[in-house]
């Protein structure tokens, strides 16, 4: 009987942590996504991220280990081809956080990704994949969060 009471507890606190873990971050940063044509079946895709109060998100090269950085990946779509690397538009910030020992790359209030995709063909198709993301303040982090991305391409 003892055991019993031990592990439910031990499984409602890790259901508990999980379900404050997947709305840590994503409550304080909220995201949008247009695409622009950029040329013959060529476009441009943008994420752009708005980030709450006090808080800001890590770029995707942090500057130093222990913040998650902003991690975007793309599905594999036969019918599309991402060109080079995701770019980051906005004012980034580099500044010295004690907690982490070193100098941390971030955004505050509003950043960019932007990703060049090419479209073997002209038949609409639909750029998926997700956006990896932590944020932090003055005083604490949250737990990082998952976003997923589905956006339209062609047609």
């Amino acid at each position: 009987m003892k055991n019993s009471i031990s592990l439910l507890t031990v499984l409602l606190l890790m259901i508990s942590f999980q379900a404050f873990a997947q709305t840590g971050s994503a409550k304080q940063v909220s995201w949008s996504n247009s695409i622009k044509k950029i040329g013959d079946k060529r476009y441009e895709v943008r994420l752009t991220a708005t980030i709450a109060g006090n808080y800001h998100l890590y770029a995707q090269v942090a500057g130093v280990e222990g913040p998650l950085p902003t991690r975007i990946s793309f599905m594999p779509n036969p019918l599309l081809t991402t060109e080079g690397k995701t770019l980051e538009e906005g004012k980034k910030i580099t500044q010295m956080e004690e907690a982490w020992g070193g100098k941390v790359n971030f955004y505050e209030k509003t950043v960019t990704f932007i990703q060049v995709v090419t479209a073997k063909t002209k038949a609409k198709t639909s750029l998926n994949g997700k956006i990896e993301f932590m944020v932090c303040n003055d005083e604490l982090c949250l737990p990082p969060s998952e976003v997923p991305i589905k956006i339209a391409i062609g047609g």
